[in-house]
């Protein structure tokens, strides 16, 4: 205390004029409305880029909460597709004991699964993404994963109670069925090893019609995705003298250097169709 009182008495002069000063502007801002007016637009100026500044850092400590949130919606929306249903057979009438309330669910074919990647390669001869789902979560292998865009990304190929590793579209042994949007024409997608961007479509013939920047699709022909995925678009079409059939590279339609969240693609009719190949590949 006693060196509060010595302080204010070695600064007497300074702070009695500070004082003043405050006060007098006090008075001019509370009684002179041209004044008022300039210091309330200042103060709003000064405020408003503090508020600015305060929300701008607000916001990017909750950016994990917020993207969590847009991950689930996005979830939701693909469980929503109009592509995930499939038509009943009407010409069959079937006798049940109860009707459910959402009668589309029955035919519902496909379900989507939000994922968190653990782990990614991109620059191997061989690339795996590990993801935060497991058997726990239902995952098997054999699903397909897209990103948030719903571009192909890849197919789990090993799973244990927490964890899933897919094998990347770069991936020397990736093989999957792919056709050219506009015409139609079914071939197989693989990766070279070399520009993690570029990926190669064979089994074409050289009887279509390709153009660059045409679009590459999955084919819907194997449990892993449905028809219509997007994989790339064409960048250069290759005329192979050797054989009758183009090799067309495209540029992958999936930033794999920037995969933070995944979708896996759950198809109800999996475990039966496995089965049964698994059936006709034993008799043979």
């Amino acid at each position: 205390m006693r060196n509060i009182f010595l302080f204010i008495r070695q600064h007497f002069n300074l702070l009695l004029f500070l004082f003043l000063q405050i006060f007098s502007i006090y008075l001019i801002v509370s009684y002179s409305k041209y004044h008022n007016a300039v210091f309330a637009e200042s103060f709003n100026k000064v405020t408003g880029k503090i508020n600015s500044r305060y929300n701008n850092i607000n916001q990017y400590f909750h950016l994990k909460k917020m993207n969590d949130s847009l991950i689930r919606v996005n979830e939701n929306l693909y469980n929503k597709l109009k592509s995930d249903f499939s038509i009943p057979d009407s010409a069959t009438q079937l006798q049940i004991d109860s009707l459910k309330l959402d009668s589309f669910s029955t035919f519902k074919k496909y379900s989507y699964l939000s994922a968190r990647v653990v782990s990614n390669s991109v620059t191997n001869q061989i690339n795996y993404i590990v993801l935060d789902r497991g058997k726990k979560d239902n995952l098997k292998e054999g699903m397909g994963i897209i990103d948030p865009y719903g571009n192909a990304v890849g197919i789990i190929v090993g799973v244990n109670q927490d964890y899933a590793i897919v094998m990347s579209l770069l991936h020397k042994d990736s093989h999957i069925s792919g056709k050219l949007y506009k015409t139609g024409e079914t071939g197989t997608l693989l990766w070279d090893g070399k520009d993690p961007e570029t990926l190669i479509l064979s089994g074409i013939s050289k009887s279509a019609k390709i153009c660059k920047g045409d679009m590459i699709i999955t084919s819907g022909f194997s449990t892993a995705f449905p028809l219509g995925i997007k994989i790339g678009s064409v960048t250069k079409v290759y005329n192979e003298k050797a054989s009758n059939n183009f090799k067309i590279f495209c540029k992958s339609a999936t930033n794999f250097y920037n995969l933070t969240y995944v979708y896996i693609i759950q198809n109800k009719d999996q475990d039966g169709v496995t089965a049964m190949l698994e059936k006709v590949k034993g008799q043979q």
